[in-house]
């Protein structure tokens, strides 16, 4: 397949909001595709190979503007000031090569297979001589593509496709072009425990649909992991679940999945990133603790005091993970213990369908509680007044909260998924005054005063699964200390773009977008009908969404969140009638 067919399909994208005419185009563009299909998935996803597999391009904007600079013929400030301009260095090249007579800008016609095997070499070198060798291999593609084939490639390059489609919005695609949507959510589910577009796409071109059905958890595969709803009352959760559930004590730490095969350790975030090195001895603890072939183990890193056992707040263990310097001091510093709260593969036998007590049992059986692994704090009860005792019990233990769990024989472990098989219930959802929520930053507005040469607010949003968008929801200004306000645009420059990204919907235009990449944790007084904000719009009042009153950020950023895992539209939709319930 050609290359310039996709940079054409690319600007089609491009220029469209329409969440489905992206999703025809994409159809389109997969239906035409032949043996490079895998190849195609991952560069629309603006990547190589799925994120747990960890290849990155490793290309710093620097070296592309120094290769920019050779092939024009610009100092390298000129083709900087262009960078400062225009926002986008896939821009740049367009106008850099737009500027090349045709001769010379391209000899040979670019094809998928050969932009992605290129882009791998890239992405693979390493060493001495390693800048020259990436540098050749990028202008020899920019030298032999169009301005836009260029501009794409830069922009793969950068992590910066802007295309304006998720993965889910891919996988939609997938199903149209090869299977019926009748199959739609038995995919997505397949997706959830195997993230690999790549995969499913070949899967279904090639008609195995039982296959990807058949997909559960895998070891050294990281599963997307199983969300918990929100209820503001134990007797509204008991009524959910039947009037019995096990209650878990809701830790502060960091989401952490840990595979083990064959004597060997991988480590996953919430998001599915691999942070194995970061986490050295949770590594060498699990391999003491567990005697198994394989499984794959499900629970939260927490931080804690090695002479007293106090429990620490997320923040201290978030300080570990992406670290490369001083770890070992780091985790001599902030050892951690891990609350084990499911299991959801033993030795060659998936246990996602297995119900909630049995994989609780079978995980107890495993090893036995020390300082290193412990399973988390359950209560088994239908009596309110025990929860509530359960509930001040965990406050008091360092805890946010509480999980509850359905216990019916229809408790599975739904991967990616939330639902009312699990329910969490924290301190701050006992009053409709105070709440918690992770929301992401869409835009910015420009400072004033004091504020002059940063940004005066943020524009924050929650996250439509439905349709794949994110809606504003508030705008940010408080709770910022001085070092993080006046670093803010340095924070999100990265993110920052010169338009409206495709999958933001927003009442308000703010002075900058950013593409919805960052979350922050922030603090709400209450969840109020809005004219100007998106979340939720009509859904409570013709011509109206939901904003959060009076919001503050809580100084913890979600590194460990995708945009995507962020707190939900229907959530907030939720919290609002919980809150007038309560009120």
């Amino acid at each position: 397949m050609n290359f310039l067919e996709v940079s054409q399909r690319f600007t089609e994208m491009s220029n469209t909001t329409k969440r489905l005419e992206l999703t025809n185009i994409l159809v389109r563009l997969l239906k035409s595709a032949n043996k490079d299909l895998k190849k195609l998935v991952y560069l629309t996803q603006g990547k190589l190979l799925p994120d747990y597999e960890g290849l990155e391009l490793g290309m710093a904007s620097k070296l592309i503007i120094k290769a920019l600079s050779s092939i024009s013929g610009k100092k390298e400030e000129e083709i900087d000031a262009l960078f400062i301009k225009e926002g986008d260095l896939g821009t740049v090249a367009k106008l850099i090569s737009e500027k090349k007579t045709q001769n010379s800008l391209f000899s040979n016609e670019l094809s998928v297979d050969y932009v992605y095997d290129e882009l791998t070499k890239l992405a693979r070198i390493k060493g001495e001589g390693s800048i020259k060798n990436k540098i050749g291999i990028y202008q020899d593609l920019l030298l032999n593509s169009t301005p836009d084939e260029g501009m794409y490639i830069t922009r793969i390059i950068t992590g910066r496709l802007r295309l304006g489609v998720s993965d889910a919005t891919i996988l939609d695609a997938l199903v149209l072009a090869f299977a019926e949507k009748v199959h739609s959510e038995e995919i997505d589910e397949a997706y959830n425990f195997h993230p690999d577009l790549g995969e499913i796409a070949e899967l279904l071109r090639d008609g195995k649909l039982s296959k990807v059905l058949e997909t559960g958890p895998t070891p050294m595969v990281p599963a997307k992991v199983m969300l918990a709803e929100r209820l503001p009352e134990i007797k509204d959760i008991l009524e959910k679940m039947g009037g019995k559930a096990a209650f878990e004590y809701k830790y502060d730490g960091m989401r952490t999945q840990i595979h083990i095969k064959n004597g060997k350790v991988k480590i996953f975030s919430r998001g599915s990133e691999e942070t194995t090195s970061n986490f050295p001895d949770i590594v060498e603890h699990a391999l003491q603790n567990f005697n198994v072939e394989s499984c794959i183990l499900d629970g939260e890193a927490v931080p804690y005091n090695s002479e007293t056992g106090e429990l620490y707040p997320f923040q201290m263990v978030s300080q570990r993970r992406g670290r490369k310097y001083d770890l070992k001091s780091k985790v001599e510093e902030i050892p951690v213990v891990v609350f084990l709260f499911d299991i959801l593969y033993l030795n060659g036998q998936a246990l996602n369908k297995v119900p909630y007590l049995e994989r609780r049992k079978i995980l107890q059986s495993l090893f036995t509680e020390n300082d290193d692994f412990k399973c988390a704090t359950m209560l088994l009860s239908s009596d309110p007044e025990e929860i509530n005792g359960f509930f001040n019990e965990a406050i008091n233990s360092g805890c946010e909260g509480l999980v509850a769990k359905n216990v019916s024989d229809d408790s599975i472990y739904r991967a990616g998924a939330r639902g009312w098989l699990w329910i969490k219930v924290k301190r701050d959802y006992q009053s409709a005054f105070e709440d918690t929520l992770d929301l992401v930053v869409i835009g910015a507005f420009g400072g004033h005063g004091r504020r002059k040469g940063t940004y005066g607010a943020l524009l924050m949003a929650s996250y439509n699964k439905d349709q794949d968008i994110f809606e504003s929801a508030c705008k940010l200004g408080t709770g910022f200390t001085d070092d993080v306000l006046f670093g803010l645009p340095s924070k999100l420059a990265e993110h920052k773009t010169n338009r409206k990204p495709a999958r933001v919907e927003s009442g308000l235009t703010p002075d900058v977008w950013f593409d919805p990449k960052v979350v922050l944790e922030i603090i709400g007084a209450e969840i109020t009908v809005s004219p100007v904000h998106s979340c939720a719009f009509g859904k409570v009042e013709k011509g109206a969404g939901l904003a959060i009153r009076f919001p503050r950020f809580t100084g913890r950023w979600r590194d460990d969140k995708t945009a995507e895992d962020a707190t939900s539209t229907e959530e907030i939709l939720e919290m609002y009638y919980g809150q007038k319930k309560v009120g």
